[in-house]
């Protein structure tokens, strides 16, 4: 090695290899994998594709007792790894999958490990709520979002992605980062697009917890909003409705994070059409759809119930033809790319990226 006679120069080479930061900034920034789980593999590929990567290697099978065993087929070493898994269909066993799978790649030293969770699983169950449990009972009934947010963390999740939380306040059970994305922006964007008198529509929520929802989607729209207060005798049984707001001659588009066995939505879609509104239309983020759920669309007075993907809804789009899907396959793949390249998330809060 030639040695450098001239101090000046060795300098200038000393602070030329200082401000040459971009072949650590690359060793740093480990390589992306992304795993899907059982639950959603469509959702998962969608957001491979959209990356332009390939769906990383994963076994999953159980064993003859139902224990699941998850085998990661490819080194994860110093890798940023993402992890697909919706709360939907076998939730039990889907979270546990999930659980495992983290802390496989947690413990084959993976850099970071992020949970992409579509619909997060007991998102419902967020405080003692005494409309889920008898008066009397209803302080001893457990906060099992909590639950779930602690058994993610302890099998290794460094960050997790979700959307449309059925209660924001679950982000504050975690005490590492959480991205709770929004469908709003892909709503609004199909309202657009496929509600030709959108402009005289009215946003109705179905419930009196998800007004702030409608009154953030009919200000974007610039048109009026209403809701439906649900009175109750007793726990879970609906002894009334009242609908607040003028739904008359109107478009009204019911709008809520999610529908299960539909029997409240079903329920507004009457009242609305008695109080003369001239069509309805639901938009659900999360389109669950357990038990007489789908008799009831197809026998309700619905022009079309939108759901987004975030849960697999190929065979009950066959089962009711009334059913539509938005992808929000691409807020999530956006998500992951500006998460894996240190970039700002919040752009997806109001835009829907193309």
């Amino acid at each position: 090695m030639p040695v450098l006679s001239d101090p000046v120069r060795a300098k200038s080479l000393i602070r030329a290899n200082l401000e040459r930061p971009s072949v650590h900034l690359r060793s740093r920034m480990p390589n992306i994998k992304v795993f899907s789980g059982t639950s959603h593999p469509d959702l998962a590929q969608r957001i491979v594709d959209r990356l332009g990567i390939d769906l990383g290697k994963v076994v999953t099978k159980k064993f003859s007792n139902l224990e699941t065993c998850v085998e990661i087929g490819e080194s994860v070493r110093g890798e940023d790894v993402y992890i697909v898994q919706s709360g939907s269909g076998e939730v039990n066993d889907n979270l546990m999958e999930l659980l495992i799978m983290i802390n496989a790649c947690k413990i084959a030293s993976a850099s970071r490990v992020t949970a992409v969770i579509p619909c997060f699983p007991y998102a419902r169950q967020d405080k003692k709520d005494k409309d889920f449990a008898p008066v009397l009972t209803a302080s001893r009934a457990p906060i099992s979002a909590k639950l779930v947010a602690n058994m993610l963390s302890v099998a290794g999740a460094d960050h997790i992605i979700t959307m449309d939380l059925h209660a924001s306040q679950i982000q504050g059970f975690f005490d590492i980062p959480v991205d709770n994305l929004y469908a709003e922006p892909a709503v609004l964007k199909w309202i657009k697009e496929n509600i030709p008198e959108w402009r005289n529509s009215i946003i109705v929520s179905p419930d009196a917890g998800g007004a702030k929802r409608v009154t953030s989607i009919a200000d974007r729209l610039n048109v009026e909003f209403a809701l439906i207060h649900k009175e109750r005798k007793k726990a879970n049984e609906v002894a009334a409705m009242v609908l607040v707001g003028d739904v008359k001659d109107r478009v009204a588009i019911l709008v809520d994070d999610m529908a299960d066995t539909c029997g409240t939505i079903c329920h507004a879609a009457e009242k609305l059409l008695e109080a003369g509104a001239t069509k309805v239309y639901a938009i659900l983020t999360h389109g669950i759809f357990s038990g007489p759920a789908i008799s009831r669309i197809n026998y309700a007075c619905f022009e079309a119930v939108v759901v987004t993907n975030t849960i697999p809804q190929e065979q009950h789009m066959k089962d009711c033809p009334k059913i539509q899907c938005i992808d929000v396959s691409m807020m999530f793949a956006e998500a992951v790319r500006r998460t894996h390249n240190g970039e700002s998330v919040s752009y997806l809060f109001s835009n829907v990226p193309y």
